[in-house]
């Protein structure tokens, strides 16, 4: 159960049993913004068992890099960096005993999180309709590409389409590169927060009302939801956001810029800290200049305050330089690579990087003073926890091995 609370053995580990201690979660979702959800609420104590079809996950295989289980079989880095804290069922919803066996599981569950294609829990007879009578105070959170009706309503939906469909592709990259896709699946990522957050809200509704309710989540409607300052901005002036780079499109200087040594990227926020910075540099009269009197000033003449500072920084070490500057209270960092980021000294301090035995991943960047949450146990492997988990639901060791040999609960991926 996730309630265990490792003691020993690791870093970025979970040392209470959680604020969501007592939550429990049934998670039939696969690939990214499903699981990444109920990772946060595992993090927190949530029990989370997610059933996965016949086939598994199929992020199990999106790599390499993959790790070879001790025990045997492999998992991608994929699979494995949204899915700690978890207990593995291998289920096949297709056949009405596999049903019958998650609605045992939903009896005293809290949360149902799914991502099949709507229409597909409806079409089994256990969509949100006949859930909410069986179970009234059950939250389910859907989420699926588009929703389940509208113009594109039920049609499958990716993070990299979305981001092409609903703008962020547009305000990404440059003159030269043209729309360009965010390296990280911002929008999956995005509506796996979403998710969390609604579900969290849903919960604390039901504190008042005794009643669950349906999150309909798109990533669709979160990666528009990403779309600021840009729809803000066009909301306002009517015009067609355009990619930056790295320039902020309201805010100057807020960029990238060259030094002897590595880049760095300075944002300056207003005029206090504007100053600052032009005292910092030795250029005390800058502020004064008309072009650069203000921020509005600075956008519309962002092209020649750039080749000043250009000029200037070029000689100086960036890594000292920026954190100088961060010192001085002048926001700026050199521009780091992951590799040089997962083994920097305040990401030890802040306990961004978790290990337990052989696994290692990114920590929780909820920190809580009183109950903290953590890693608590490794990304399972496939169906690792189905005996276990039917057993705890009144499973008979005969009815286990009946359901094993029939194939409803699955032993080895198809």
């Amino acid at each position: 159960m996730t309630d265990a609370v490792p003691i020993a053995g690791g870093k970025g580990l979970a040392l209470t049993p959680g604020a969501l201690s007592g939550l429990k979660v049934i998670d039939l979702t696969r690939v990214l913004g499903g699981p990444y959800c109920t990772m946060i609420l595992s993090d927190h104590g949530a029990e989370v068992i997610k059933i996965e079809p016949p086939q598994g996950d199929e992020v199990r295989d999106w790599g390499p890099p993959f790790h070879d289980h001790a025990e045997g079989g492999t998992d991608a880095s994929y699979f494995i960096g949204v899915n700690r804290n978890k207990r593995s069922l291998a289920l096949d919803l297709s056949k009405p005993e596999g049903r019958e066996v998650l609605l045992r599981l939903l009896a005293d569950a809290d949360v149902l999180v799914e991502n099949y294609k709507p229409g597909s829990m409806e079409k089994w007879g256990i969509g949100y309709d006949a859930l909410s009578q069986r179970f009234p105070r059950l939250v389910h959170c859907r989420v699926s590409g588009f929703g389940g009706d509208g113009p594109l309503g039920a049609l499958p939906g990716y993070d990299a389409v979305i981001q092409a469909m609903v703008g962020l592709m547009s305000i990404n990259g440059n003159d030269g590169t043209g729309p360009l896709r965010m390296g990280t699946p911002i929008v999956d990522l995005a509506t796996g927060l979403y998710s969390c957050i609604g579900i969290l809200m849903a919960l604390q509704e039901r504190q008042r009302s005794g009643r669950g309710q349906f999150l309909d989540m798109t990533l669709h409607d979160c990666g528009m939801a990403l779309l600021h300052p840009q729809a803000a901005n066009h909301f306002l002036n009517g015009k067609r956001p355009k990619a930056t780079g790295n320039p902020h499109p309201n805010i100057s200087p807020y960029s990238k810029y060259r030094t002897r040594t590595c880049e760095i990227f300075i944002a300056v926020g207003n005029e206090p800290t504007f100053r600052r910075f032009c005292e910092f540099l030795g250029l005390p009269d800058l502020p004064k200049d008309p072009r650069f009197a203000t921020n509005a000033l600075r956008v519309t003449n962002r092209a020649a305050l750039d080749a000043l500072l250009d000029a200037r920084l070029a000689e100086e070490d960036g890594h000292d330089l920026a954190d100088r500057l961060l010192r001085s209270g002048v926001p700026a960092g050199p521009v780091q690579h992951v590799d040089e980021t997962m083994s920097a000294a305040h990401t030890a301090h802040r306990g961004m990087v978790t290990e337990l035995g052989w696994y290692r991943g990114l920590g929780t960047p909820i920190k809580m003073s009183r109950t903290p949450g953590g890693t608590r146990a490794a990304p399972p492997r496939f169906n690792e926890h189905g005996a276990a988990i039917l057993a705890a639901h009144g499973f008979t060791p005969e009815q286990i091995a009946e359901l094993e040999a029939s194939g409803i609960v699955v032993q080895a991926r198809r």
